[in-house]
């Protein structure tokens, strides 16, 4: 009997964030999946993805993983990054034989893993784990905004951009910030 061969795709995002956790996601494909909507999510409109993320939902068997701000400082953002990403394989109902993961490292202790570099833009399940991912870490964001409504995480996410950094030298760092990153770091 032929064993059959179930590939996922694994992706991260929320690297290069200033606040809020790493997230990311896992991604098996049901069956037939349009694969022309498949992009990395940062070449997608916020509200593209969101279209995008429910029809993967509805076709796929997906997990996601996330590593909070204390896991980023506790084990650095690199080995917090693969920490979701095992957490996100973790999840996934059926066993890949195969996981291809976006980048140059692979989770530890994970088999049958492959890093491909630029992998959200080559590899169809690795687009859709990106887009999942970058969906649930907006979210995310935007709903940790409404505590802290000074720092726009609703436009930004977390990310460092002028708004965000005005508001930390006006306001200070929350418990979400990522301490150890130079911009927050520098404001200690």
């Amino acid at each position: 009997m032929k064993r059959v061969k179930i590939s996922a795709g694994v992706d991260e995002v929320g690297r290069g964030s200033l606040a809020g956790p790493v997230v990311a996601a896992a991604v098996i494909f049901k069956g037939n999946i349009k694969r022309s909507l498949l992009k990395d999510s940062k070449k997608l409109s916020f509200n593209k993805r969101m279209i995008i993320a429910k029809y993967i939902k509805k076709n796929s068997i997906y997990g996601i993983g996330v590593a909070d701000v204390n896991e980023i400082y506790k084990f650095n953002i690199l080995n917090a990054s693969l920490l979701a990403m095992k957490r996100a394989i973790s999840k996934l109902s059926t066993k890949p034989n195969l996981i291809y993961v976006d980048g140059i490292y692979v989770p530890k202790g994970i088999k049958n893993c492959k890093a491909i570099i630029r992998g959200d833009q080559k590899i169809k399940v690795i687009s859709a784990a990106s887009i999942l991912a970058k969906v649930y870490r907006d979210l995310l964001m935007i709903k940790l905004s409404k505590k802290y409504k000074n720092y726009f995480w609703e436009k930004n996410f977390g990310y460092g951009t002028k708004d965000h950094l005005k508001s930390l030298k006006k306001y200070g760092i929350t418990t979400l910030h990522r301490r150890e990153f130079k911009p927050v770091y520098k404001m200690l």
